[in-house]
């Protein structure tokens, strides 16, 4: 991953795999990023398959955070929510 959004990449665990009582779900992540990104919907496709790949094929939604990308209400629950990986 540090190879595709770079080395101060930040990743936050968010959503269902926060709360240890409930079981199965995919995983969330919002990857926050310090550089503009070219084509998001590439990145996020080609990390959601990596990062699915190393967890056994376990479905994951990759969110982007980047300074050229809209924000919306999903990035700042992330961002509350969410722990730091």
């Amino acid at each position: 991953m540090r190879r595709e959004c770079g080395s101060t990449a930040r990743v936050r665990l968010f959503g269902s795999r926060l709360d240890d009582s409930r079981r199965g779900g995919d995983v969330d992540l919002l990857i926050e990023l310090d550089n503009p990104v070219e084509r998001p919907a590439l990145l996020s496709a080609r990390l959601s398959a990596l990062i699915s790949r190393s967890l056994g094929g376990r479905r994951v939604d990759v969110l982007l955070s980047a300074p050229n990308l809209t924000r919306q209400a999903v990035h700042r629950v992330a961002e509350q929510q969410g722990q730091l990986l």
